[in-house]
């Protein structure tokens, strides 16, 4: 008698395969929206967003949108970003829903990205000069052996 093969369920934490395959088509098509769109609110033209990441809720009906203005680090842009994406919601909504082909299009929730900023920091700090003589000194170990 064959075993029946058990799926893994995710961690509680964890998106679905569903949702990571949701959240990737809805980055996608608002990454073109961005690109094609015009906005009447003047803090939305001229701007390039950058969306660095879309997570779903486990219904699909709502997304949240990780969003930040394309080479800007200020924090103040950034979030005045977020709430003029959020402003624009309803009309991104309307158009998100013409390019995906879900049964529902999720709300969305826009939120300033800060990633790009901590991943700046962190390359920073390995390029510190402290850092380089360290691993400079666990190199000539590694050397000797």
């Amino acid at each position: 008698m064959a075993k029946k093969r058990r799926s893994q369920a995710p961690a509680a934490n964890e998106p679905s395969q569903r949702q990571l395959r949701a959240g990737e088509l809805i980055r996608h098509a608002l990454t073109d929206i961005m690109m094609r769109e015009e906005f009447r609110d003047p803090e939305l033209q001229g701007v390039n967003v950058t969306i660095g990441e879309v997570r779903v809720s486990p219904d699909l009906k709502h997304a949240h949108v990780f969003s930040s203005p394309l080479g800007e680090t200020d924090e103040a842009a950034q979030t005045a970003l977020a709430k003029a994406l959020n402003r624009a919601a309803p009309y991104i909504r309307g158009r998100l829903g013409k390019h995906i082909d879900m049964k529902f299009t999720p709300q969305l929730h826009f939120i300033a990205d800060h990633s790009y900023d901590e991943g700046a920091y962190m390359e920073s700090v390995f390029n510190s000069p402290q850092v380089k003589r360290d691993l400079v000194g666990d190199e000539e170990d590694e050397d000797d052996e």
